[in-house]
């Protein structure tokens, strides 16, 4: 049987089609494109009776340097997130899980109905299927090498849960296997779409928590945190009239009620900070979603609400240790969101904090001798 150019696949994708040029798929693609040509200029030569080895040489290599290359970066994925089994199915699977679209942005609030849009979905997860069945066979005979059948049977060595992100890790492995298993676009479309209601799509929809980072762009990205401490609330002696509380204005905010902002206060030790963790363990299966944020970053609030508002889950953006000197300024952001400025608070989103202090702005009394 002839296999389909990878290219020619790649190039029908609609709605997944925007992957940046240098990401491995379409790199990938490239490669088997260019092996393409070497093979149909070598048989051109042979018919010519022309043949320049070194130049052929140099072309293998180059293309062996690039496949290689593309291996790593796939290698260094599967590490982060724990890849097994079939990688190249896994690092498919991690592209459909984490591509932010329209249309899996809107399977994640309401998912897959029915609209002409599924279509377009269709047809890109027809070329998915043959992606996910891809024979390398070809391109491994001409370039001399079997890296592809070692990431289409591999198996990874076993690591500590803090060395990369089980929680990820899970459903990638998951959702890879169902599309393994799929005998045509519509089971494909099916799994894919059930992801995105149930988990969501990206990286809101893989992690549990974040903290920002400023781009070079002057704006801020939100980078995952891995390894999150996986303390439940049950693990916390006492506090149970506090607990209960937590819980219930929790629970009212993932259920879409009214619920307040909280603010945690006491001594250092008392359990605030890891009762936070705990409600978003607890929570996180009903997309609850927590973003870490640091005082000198309050003047970023306005932005990190701008890029969580319409999204299908709900967010407490957490700030630990929170207190003001009577000559910072912070809390001027951090009050513009509480009560509201131009742009009003979106319901999905709650402040929560821990203070050594009830009163977060430290004042001084001073007496004028009269």
């Amino acid at each position: 049987m002839e296999v389909i150019p990878m290219d020619h696949i790649v190039s029908k994708l609609i709605i997944y089609g925007d992957l940046p040029k240098d990401s491995i798929l379409m790199e990938l693609a490239d490669i088997c494109k260019q092996t393409r040509e070497k093979i149909q200029i070598k048989d051109e030569r042979e018919k010519a009776k022309t043949n320049d080895e070194r130049e052929k040489a140099k072309t293998k290599d180059e293309l062996l340097t690039r496949i290689y290359h593309q291996v790593k970066r796939i290698l260094i994925v599967g590490t982060d997130y724990g890849f097994d089994k079939n990688l190249w199915h896994n690092y498919l699977t991690f592209l459909l899980m984490t591509d932010e679209n329209p249309f899996s942005i809107t399977c994640e609030k309401i998912g897959a109905n029915d609209g002409s849009v599924n279509l377009f979905a269709k047809n890109d997860f027809k070329a998915f299927k043959a992606l996910f069945d891809y024979d390398f066979t070809w391109i491994e005979e001409e370039l001399g090498t079997n890296c592809f059948s070692i990431l289409s049977n591999y198996k990874s060595i076993g690591k500590p849960e803090l060395m990369y992100n089980k929680n990820v890790s899970e459903k990638v492995l998951a959702l890879s296997e169902k599309l393994e298993q799929a005998k045509d676009e519509n089971e494909f479309f099916n799994s894919v779409t059930n992801f995105y209601r149930d988990y969501g799509v990206g990286m809101f929809g893989l992690n549990k928590a974040f903290r920002i980072q400023s781009s070079d762009d002057h704006g801020v990205v939100l980078h995952p945190i891995n390894n999150m401490d996986q303390v439940m609330l049950d693990d916390l002696i006492g506090y149970e009239i506090q607990k209960k509380k937590l819980v219930d204005n929790t629970k009212a905010f993932v259920e879409g009620r009214k619920a307040n902002n909280v603010l945690l206060y006491g001594d250092s030790g008392t359990g605030k900070s890891t009762s936070i963790k705990a409600i978003v363990n607890q929570f996180y299966p009903q997309g609850l979603r927590m973003i870490e944020i640091y005082k000198h970053q309050f003047k970023d609030l306005s932005t990190i609400i701008a890029q969580i508002k319409n999204r299908n889950y709900k967010f407490i953006i957490y700030m630990d240790d929170l207190s003001f000197e009577e000559f910072e300024i912070e809390y001027k952001f951090l009050k513009a969101v509480i009560e509201g400025g131009v742009e009003t608070k979106p319901e999905n989103v709650l402040i929560y904090a821990t203070s050594n202090r009830r009163h977060l702005i430290k004042e001084t009394w001073g007496i004028e001798m009269m």
